[in-house]
């Protein structure tokens, strides 16, 4: 009886590693080494860039290029990209470079405004890409350029979408702010609708919010999903936004509902508007956790930087394991800065947590830093925030 135990283990053992996706770390040639994240991983069919600091948009796009080119893609294969820019003006020097890197208007597309990056660069870019060109499909609304950008990516059983804005029929953004949600939220649908699916297949969204947060927003958002079984959520207050926009949604949908599922840790009442983890087939995507403790007396208790990521981790750590999963399952992070004179401190602690293959990583400071002291009930501000992307 004990062999066959034994037996049945090593089988259940092996099934799981022949079903575990393939993990390749990328660095291309003169890339650092010994940092706490790849320059670029390949993860089953589809390949993750960290986010590339750079001087301008162009070089930000070469980085992103070396990455891709040395998993022995090009820059066809790229379906998503994120670009922060520090200059509300760095916009339009993203705009003029673009189409130089990209046919057919490129990658499904989010740009964002923020205060500062590593290094006090003005540009940084990441990107994920898909392995095989017959994975990747545009989906663009009708009336669209067949050379502007995408409204969403589809990638294989992903959804990638672009930035969607709160605009009215005239194509100018609402003037109030309930009213700015709902129409972006709406847009949303269209761009889901137009891939053939809904926004029960939502598994990660980012809210951008510019300016004074607007009012309301969030109860409009419950509205579009399921309480309960909300996608995963990062919600990032930004400097600016193109066109001087105060909202935006983007994020992630699987193609396949049936492998979608939400993960909540015991710890955690389920949410009107955010899951702590969702899957999208073998992809876990969790929501942005700060050192916020749940509960009674409930709050962020850690004054420093440093105790504040061991306690984000901590509260990570809590969604991995509940989906079955574990740091080392860990493929890309983004990392929000409070302030990015604490990007050391930040990353001594990071690094104590992530496993080989290190995730890829981008690393933003949104706006400016907060007034550093606690409250009435000895609670401190929100000085960082992490979101993660696993797998099985």
């Amino acid at each position: 009886m004990t062999h066959r135990i034994i037996a049945m283990l090593l089988m259940l053992a092996m099934s799981s590693l022949l079903g575990a996706a393939e993990v390749k770390v990328v660095r291309p040639p003169g890339a650092p080494a010994g940092l706490p994240f790849s320059p670029g991983l390949v993860v089953g069919k589809l390949l993750y860039v960290s986010g590339q600091g750079a001087k301008d948009a162009r070089q930000g796009l070469e980085a992103v290029k070396s990455v891709v080119t040395a998993a022995g893609l090009t820059m066809d294969h790229v379906v998503y990209s994120h670009v922060w820019v520090t200059d509300s003006t760095g916009y339009a020097e993203v705009r003029k470079v673009w189409g130089e890197y990209f046919k057919d208007g490129g990658p499904a597309l989010s740009m964002l405004g923020v205060a500062r990056l590593p290094l006090d660069y003005p540009v940084e870019i990441n990107a994920v890409a898909v392995t095989d060109l017959a994975m990747k499909q545009a989906v663009r609304l009708p009336g669209t350029a067949a050379d502007s950008t995408p409204e969403a990516m589809i990638a294989g059983d992903k959804l990638y979408i672009s930035n969607c804005y709160g605009l009215d029929i005239s194509g100018k953004e609402a003037e109030e702010p309930d009213q700015r949600a709902k129409l972006a939220l709406d847009r949303l649908g269209v761009v889901l609708k137009a891939a053939g699916i809904g926004y029960e297949h939502v598994v990660f969204v980012n809210p951008y919010l510019a300016g004074s947060r607007p009012g309301g927003w969030n109860t409009v958002y419950a509205k579009y999903f399921k309480f309960g079984d909300t996608p995963a959520r990062a919600t990032i207050s930004v400097s600016h936004l193109p066109n001087g926009y105060s909202i935006a949604f983007t994020g992630v949908a699987t193609m396949d509902l049936a492998s979608r599922q939400s993960v909540r840790p015991k710890n955690m009442s389920p949410s009107p508007t955010a899951s702590p983890c969702v899957f999208a087939g073998d992809t876990l995507y969790c929501s942005a956790k700060s050192a916020f403790i749940p509960g009674p007396n409930l709050g962020i208790y850690a004054e420093t930087v440093e105790n504040q990521v061991r306690m984000t981790m901590r509260n990570l750590i809590d969604g991995l394991e509940e989906a079955g999963l574990s740091m080392a399952n860990v493929i890309s992070t983004n990392v929000y800065l409070d302030d990015m004179q604490d990007f050391p401190k930040m990353n001594r602690i990071y690094a104590m947590y992530v496993k080989e293959p290190m995730p890829v990583r981008a690393t933003v400071q949104q706006v400016s830093p907060r007034e550093r002291k606690p409250d009435d009930r000895e609670q401190w501000p929100t000085l960082e925030q992490i979101s993660l992307i696993a797998v099985k």
